[in-house]
């Protein structure tokens, strides 16, 4: 199972990006999606996640209204798009495949994790 994270860089703060995660060898339409984040120095955190039928999603306070997350069953590919970025939005962004939606928020929650992409936001 292999979950390839791109789509990071470096933007200012109000800018705009989207991520993207192509996963291979699982399901993908079995599986929910989730984001995470680690910013330097700190834990890991939820950011958003997504049913397998992208009929419900979920985000982290921080990001609601600013983010959205969906996904391509077709492509095996999930999307975050991060709009009005802030400082506080600099961090590693992971993404995750789980077979369950409960406990979406813990990072326990998820069987496979991609790489992390980098995502830095100068004010």
């Amino acid at each position: 199972v292999q979950l390839q994270a791109s789509g990071g860089g470096m933007v200012q703060a109000g800018g705009s990006l989207r991520l993207s995660c192509t996963t291979s060898g699982l399901t993908f339409g079995r599986h929910n999606m989730g984001w995470f984040r680690q910013a330097p120095g700190k834990e890991r955190e939820f950011v958003a996640a997504i049913t397998w039928r992208a009929s419900t999603t979920l985000f982290a306070d921080s990001v609601k209204g600013r983010f959205t997350i969906s996904r391509d069953n077709a492509k095996n590919t999930v999307y975050l798009q991060m709009n009005s970025l802030k400082s506080e939005d600099t961090a590693v962004y992971y993404c995750a495949a789980s077979g369950g939606f409960a406990g979406a928020e813990r990072s326990q929650t998820y069987a496979y994790w991609g790489q992390g992409t980098l995502v830095t936001v100068s004010s």
